[in-house]
């Protein structure tokens, strides 16, 4: 019996103690949760610290989580990131369909454990499946097979599409699609093959 009371006194302790704790501000939890990432994380390769650094559109989409992003919100997000899509110097967003098929199947690239003058890809497969006879793929996307197929290739579409991978954030607020183009993932040539991947009749994509 005396075990057992000592233990209720326990618990009863520990629970008003946990009642008393005052709800911290969220901007004050954010500062925390900053510092934590930070201490938690070290500098490896080619993986520096500054890639905790958020730019405004990160800070944006970290400050509303799950929650509901306002219109006026979402419309900063969208127009401030138009205006970051660069054309390539030649002016023509279609490039080599069988240099995108490379990309898109090819994960490396950015990790710690790539080097900085190493190949880079999309790895677009880990997201979209690419072709129709493909088995293996990831579904956080959706599906490009037929995708030119199924819109064509006016130059509405291929400007949007362009522009889609180069920084998908110009279209969707808080997209989970990398800005390709926008980080310096991918060149603007590198994206012009991609384009051609989804357009071109002949590429995988649209057998």
């Amino acid at each position: 019996m005396r075990k057992r009371g000592l233990w209720l006194l326990l618990l009863v302790t520990t629970l008003l103690a946990a009642c008393a704790v005052q709800p911290q501000p969220e901007a004050d939890l954010s500062v925390q949760t900053a510092q934590v990432l930070r201490n938690s994380f070290v500098a490896r390769g080619i993986a520096g610290m500054d890639r905790l650094d958020q730019d405004m559109v990160q800070q944006l989409c970290t400050e509303y989580g799950d929650k509901p992003i306002p219109p006026a919100v979402a419309d900063k997000i969208v127009a401030s990131q138009l205006a970051t899509i660069r054309k390539p110097a030649s002016g023509k967003l279609i490039g080599d369909w069988r240099a995108g098929e490379k990309l898109a199947q090819e994960g490396r690239g950015l990790q710690f454990s790539d080097t900085a003058d190493g190949p880079r890809g999309g790895n677009c497969y880990a997201c979209h499946q690419l072709g129709a006879q493909e088995i293996s793929y990831g579904n956080l996307g959706p599906s490009l097979a037929k995708y030119g197929t199924l819109r064509g290739n006016s130059a509405a579409i291929v400007e949007y599409t362009y522009n889609k991978i180069y920084n998908a954030q110009a279209y969707t607020a808080c997209t989970n699609m990398p800005r390709f183009g926008h980080r310096q993932i991918l060149t603007p040539e590198q994206i012009t093959d991609l384009v051609a991947l989804l357009l071109d009749p002949q590429s995988a994509v649209n057998k």
